[in-house]
């Protein structure tokens, strides 16, 4: 149960994140607003709340002494996963700094970042975070007070990265991955591929033979005329 429960959270942080990365890089660009910069805001902090969860989960199973051997072995490469995360987190919090200093909302519209991407991204915090209607009504200088607030959380993620180190010693080359890198990606595509690869197997396989048998045929018309013509040679002279 408690395990589930560990995924779970995981899931939703990991989640989260990607969407405020996702978010982040549209900063500067076309479909950057003041509706943009409370949606990254709110993901942001989301992100946060999710993290604490995570965190006060996993160090209250890890510093578990009853916990089975093959069971901390998982909440283990559930904790790294978590650190990973929070480290993605905090540098798209940084990257989100930078950017809010070189493209603020208070001056004439000139996008310098060209993306390509127009329209709104409430729909993809909205899928992130499970709510349906994300309405936002922010201050009229949202990207001036938020950096504030912004540099002031970068600096509560990195104590609470430092907090997990110190409470819970996990070291990220003593754990072992359950599956080979790209795994997941295999597997889905694993189905339809293995079937494709024994026909283009099949089909590289008689294409070779026809190539060979014509080879032949063509060098054994070659070596005819090459025959005749040093006869009809020997002949002349």
């Amino acid at each position: 149960m408690v395990k589930e429960e560990c995924r779970a959270l995981l899931d939703a942080l990991s989640r989260v994140t990607a969407c405020y990365r996702h978010m982040v890089l549209t900063i500067g660009g076309t479909s950057d607003s003041q509706n943009l910069r409370e949606e990254l805001k709110k993901t942001r902090q989301k992100a946060q709340e999710l993290a604490v969860a995570n965190r006060n989960k996993l160090t209250t199973v890890l510093k578990d002494k009853t916990v089975s051997k093959e069971d901390k072995a998982e909440f283990e490469r559930l904790w790294v996963i978590f650190s990973t995360c929070l480290e993605i987190l905090e540098i798209d919090m940084r990257r989100a700094l930078e950017l809010g200093h070189e493209f603020p909302l208070n001056v004439p519209k000139k996008y310098l970042i060209q993306t390509g991407m127009s329209g709104g991204t409430s729909g993809v915090a909205a899928r992130a975070m499970s709510v349906q209607n994300m309405k936002y009504e922010a201050e009229h200088n949202i990207d001036v007070v938020d950096l504030k607030d912004l540099e002031n959380e970068i600096n509560q993620v990195g104590e609470m990265m430092y907090e997990m180190e110190m409470k819970v010693n996990v070291p990220q080359w003593t754990v072992e991955a359950k599956q080979d890198p790209g795994a997941e990606l295999k597997s889905t595509m694993s189905v339809g591929a293995s079937s494709v690869g024994m026909i283009s197997v099949e089909e590289n396989k008689s294409f070779c033979d026809i190539s060979k048998v014509l080879a032949g045929i063509i060098f054994s018309a070659v070596l005819i005329i090459a025959i005749v013509l040093a006869v009809c040679v020997v002949k002349l002279s």
